[in-house]
């Protein structure tokens, strides 16, 4: 077991001290990095960044109600415009505040954070132990926190296939924990040997403004910024909704990747984007995630989009929105993911690659579509997916990162098949092709752990209602809309 490994076992067991002051699970992360965070300051030699009179050293020595009345003080000033100048500090703690009540566990987390293995964690990354703690909360079916949080081996894999590149804008509409921007720029410092391959400006660039991205769960955009804060990452990831005018001010990419979040808007509100015109008058923030990310990549620019069955089939805004996608992008591949790596096993979602091309008509030629999903292991706890599960498909994929290495089309008998643009324009461009059976029954069937298959029955229902809520807003007549037109459109 590494150091980080066990240091994230630590840190989780402390959930039991959280829990005994009524900290429910969504809540014990956000908890938990408030303490972090100031412990890494010091460990990071960037007290600095925190206002005088503030810091773990503080924190740590006081004792009973003094502690817990210093911390709230504390959470409060880090949070204040007024007496917080540094922008990353100040938008974690923006409206931070403690769910602890008794003075005792507030030291016995302090105490417990204070004896861990930090020389040894400096050494691993303190970047990595974060996410570990991260992706223990979202390996935690009671969380819910599986939602803003992707496999790590899957984004891996997509950043592998983008290969993105110093120089790059990388832009994340829905960052969650900052995932998929942490693992663009780990491949980046990789392949440029810590950034001391580029100019100190290249280098500048890549700390400060190559990475972007919109969070609009506050507490979710707390860990995003710490995430990234722990991995020299400077770039700022808005608290904004990617959706709305806000969504604007992100700009334009030289790469996209991202996971966007599934289901439809609160009270099934549109998104309000003065440049929005396909998904304009829909509340599938599916749908409405996809146009942004097509109007947002520059020319030549490339992306990977995670997004479940029903974007790849849906009617009406759905057939619309990938008519006009493959007419302005190079739609060249979709993964077809298994099931139960998310969540809501229930979900069944693909990876889109695409690249945006220099013209508005004819760019998608052919798409070739790889399933990962018929004959796959079930995967859950007792199956986690792994880096080599998308070996097969990378060798598949080849190594342009536009789609365009020579590739071989497999058959009805394997996993890698090519359809041309005619092809799918007879299926009234439906992206949803499959072709192997499933010899062995469907994955969930085959599912053991109790937590998995809670999971994935929660996750048919919310599926179920997705469809219901989509069905409703179909059927629904646009305000002053006769209903025998109305009838008529049916």
């Amino acid at each position: 077991m590494s150091v980080t490994t066990d240091i994230v076992a630590k840190l989780w067991n402390l959930c039991n001290i959280l829990r005994d002051d009524g900290v429910t699970y969504n809540e014990y992360v956000t908890e938990l990095t408030f303490l972090l965070f100031l412990k890494m300051m010091q460990e990071t030699g960037r007290e600095n960044r925190i206002p005088n009179g503030y810091g773990w050293t503080a924190l740590a020595s006081a004792q009973g109600l003094e502690q817990l009345d210093y911390y709230k003080r504390l959470l409060l000033d880090l949070g204040n415009v007024q007496k917080t100048s540094d922008p990353t500090v100040l938008a974690i703690f923006t409206d931070a505040q403690t769910r602890l009540r008794k003075p005792a566990n507030l030291k016995a987390l302090t105490a417990a954070i204070d004896k861990l293995d930090w020389y040894s964690a400096r050494e691993e990354g303190l970047g990595n132990l974060y996410e570990g703690l991260l992706e223990k909360n979202a390996a935690e079916k009671k969380s819910g926190a599986g939602q803003y949080f992707t496999p790590r081996p899957l984004i891996d894999s997509i950043v592998r296939l983008t290969q993105p590149r110093p120089g790059e804008v990388v832009q994340d509409p829905a960052a969650g924990t900052g995932g998929f921007l942490v693992a663009a720029d780990h491949y980046i410092t990789q392949h440029t040997d810590d950034l001391f391959e580029l100019s100190q400006e290249q280098a500048f660039f890549q700390r400060h403004h190559a990475y972007a991205g919109a969070e609009l769960v506050p507490d979710t955009h707390r860990l995003c910024l710490m995430n990234l804060m722990l991995h020299s990452i400077e770039s700022t990831v808005l608290s904004a909704d990617t959706l709305s005018p806000d969504g604007e001010r992100l700009g334009r990419a030289d790469v996209i990747l991202t996971n966007p979040p599934f289901g439809t808007k609160k009270g099934g509100g549109r998104p309000t984007r003065s440049d929005f015109s396909i998904t304009a008058d829909t509340s599938n923030k599916q749908l409405a995630f996809v146009e942004h990310i097509v109007r947002a990549l520059k020319p030549g620019g490339r992306a990977a989009i995670v997004l479940p069955d029903n974007v790849l089939f849906e009617d009406n805004t759905g057939r619309r929105l990938r008519t006009w996608m493959m007419d302005l992008c190079d739609v060249h591949t979709i993964l077809r993911l298994p099931t139960g790596i998310f969540y809501a096993q229930g979900v069944k979602t693909n990876v889109v690659f695409l690249t945006r091309g220099a013209s508005d008509q004819g760019n998608t030629k052919a798409v070739w579509f790889y399933d990962m999903r018929a004959n796959m292991p079930a995967f859950g706890k007792t199956r986690p997916l792994t880096v080599a599960d998308f070996a097969d498909f990378e060798e598949c994929y080849g190594d342009d990162p536009y789609g365009k290495a020579k590739r071989t089309d497999q058959g009805e008998s394997g996993r890698f098949r090519r359809f041309t643009r005619e092809q799918i324009r007879e299926r009234s461009d439906n992206l949803d092709i499959a072709w192997l059976r499933d010899v062995e029954g469907d994955a969930e069937e085959r599912l053991t752990d109790p937590d998995d298959i809670a999971a994935a029955i929660l996750g048919h229902l919310r599926a179920a209602l997705e469809e219901i809520e989509a069905l409703t807003e179909e059927l629904e007549p646009e305000e002053g809309t006769p209903a025998d037109e109305m009838e008529e459109a049916v």
